[in-house]
């Protein structure tokens, strides 16, 4: 239940690009692109992953897991941020802002540690090719993702248990949407716990997988020079240029959001970098993926192009 004092806050007031109108027009046809092809790009990863049994290994089972949770992180935030252009200053409820915040937590968590496990699924097909099928059996696949959803939602748990319960009457986020950063701002009771809490678990959640795919890809790196042939090296390094792309690009902007000091926060910078692991990466997966990968671009080939012969 509700303390009086929650009371207090109905709703957020978000300012987005609201002080500047001028911009919030380019601002919405480019969003508006960036969520179409965010939600056919990983849509179609889905639909390919699932139909050619060709993709049915472990790297596509969890890059349709990744698609998954990139699918549902942009129609998390992006739906309501293009609908707040037209408005100055469009609010959202109390309610719907703690659900925004938490799942798009939820999802960042579930997303830092998948791609930890995507490297060591790369690790054991380079450096153990003969004995993939039995490190990487589907058992140990789904217990690795089983093991990753309950860390997020653990983590996600504690977080709702040490939010701030008084506003007084503080109500406007400088944000395109509720993040919990911007939501601890507000509170006018002691968010000490919760700040100290949200360091050390950035520190888990961020820092420790980042750590881990570092050590992975040096111990791949070590494994790739010891190939003596030609083609060999370059196979073993496309199976893992793509994955490591997408690892720059989100803890590359999820790291400087999260671990930089808090006295040194910028509000416009904070939101552009919020775009950028939040909106700009999961429209960036499903092309790195798909326009780098010969197994993809053929599965696309075989499930459309023979329903297109089979309706001619």
């Amino acid at each position: 239940m509700r303390t009086p004092n929650e009371t207090m806050v109905t709703e957020f007031i978000l300012i987005g690009l609201s002080e500047h109108p001028q911009a919030q027009t380019v601002f919405f046809w480019i969003l508006l692109t960036v969520y179409f092809i965010t939600f056919l790009g990983n849509g179609l990863m889905i639909i390919l992953i699932t139909l050619d049994s060709r993709l049915h290994s472990p790297m596509y089972f969890f890059l349709c897991i990744l698609s998954s949770v990139d699918l549902i992180l942009s129609n998390n935030v992006l739906p309501e941020i293009l609908l707040n252009c037209f408005f100055y200053r469009p609010t959202i409820s109390f309610c719907r802002c703690l659900v925004q915040m938490y799942v798009g937590l939820l999802l960042v968590v579930i997303e830092c540690v998948l791609l930890a496990i995507m490297a060591y699924d790369r690790f054991a097909a380079v450096c153990h090719p003969l004995h993939y099928t039995q490190i990487m059996s589907w058992r140990f696949c789904v217990s690795l993702v089983s093991a990753c959803l309950t860390l997020a939602l653990l983590n996600t748990f504690i977080n709702v248990v040490l939010r701030p319960t008084d506003f007084c009457g503080r109500n406007i986020i400088n944000h395109f949407g509720c993040e919990l950063q911007s939501f601890l701002k507000l509170a006018c009771s002691d968010t000490t716990t919760s700040n100290l809490y949200m360091q050390l678990s950035s520190l888990f959640f961020v820092v420790s997988p980042f750590g881990f795919i570092v050590v992975t890809y040096g111990r791949v790196g070590l494994a790739v020079l010891r190939i003596r042939s030609t083609q060999g090296r370059k196979k073993a390094l496309s199976t893992c240029s793509s994955h490591l792309t997408v690892v720059s690009v989100f803890y590359g902007t999820i790291m400087v959001m999260y671990l930089k000091p808090q006295g040194k926060s910028n509000s416009d910078q904070d939101k552009l970098i919020a775009l950028m692991y939040g909106v700009i990466t999961p429209m960036l997966n499903p092309l790195i993926y798909s326009l780098r990968n010969r197994d993809v671009k053929g599965a696309f080939w075989r499930v459309f192009g023979r329903k297109c012969q089979n309706k001619a």
